[in-house]
């Protein structure tokens, strides 16, 4: 009965390790995408320098704006970094974005979904009012479930509270 239960644990042990995907959320399309929403689209982050690629989008023009504590209206810097991807947007039609919503570790996982929602549809809101295509955008909110800081404090909080947009080829490209 000792060898058929170790016998029993190895294979649950190999049958668990060949589920795991290291890969789970680099999808090969080198575009920051974990949730699979636009697929594999083939599309390379590309160069930094090229105004044309999304890696320029992500670091030059910004692809990430801040919010207060528990608010989801945009300040000033903020609208200045979404008139920027707006701008970019709209010279690069063949572009759409997912526009993912997050909050800090306080409170509850259903309210950080719900202000991670309010918080992407606010910039979804702000490019689609400064001529982005409905059509390009979609908005996720992942709460608390993703942190880009994790410990408890303001420092941490405050980089947690954040939209992300997120580039990819558009489905007609």
């Amino acid at each position: 009965m000792k060898i058929a239960t170790k016998a029993v644990i190895v294979l649950a042990g190999l049958a668990l390790a060949a589920c795991s995907n290291p890969d789970k959320y680099a999808n090969g399309s080198g575009v920051n995408d974990p949730g699979g929403v636009y697929g594999d689209g083939g599309v390379s982050m590309g160069d930094i320098n090229d105004p044309n690629s999304p890696a320029y989008f992500s670091a030059r023009v910004g692809d990430k704006i801040l919010f207060a504590v528990d608010q989801s209206t945009l300040g000033a810097e903020a609208r200045t970094v979404l008139a920027g991807q707006a701008q970019w947007l709209g010279s690069h039609p063949a572009y759409n974005a997912i526009i993912e919503g997050h909050a800090d570790e306080q409170g509850t996982r259903e309210y950080n979904l719900a202000l991670g929602a309010r918080r992407a549809n606010a910039v979804q809101e702000y490019l689609v009012s400064q001529g982005v295509a409905g059509s390009r955008l979609r908005t996720v909110s992942y709460g608390k479930e993703r942190p880009l800081e994790v410990c408890s404090t303001e420092d941490c909080y405050s980089k947690n509270r954040r939209a992300v947009t997120v580039i990819s080829l558009g489905a007609g490209s």
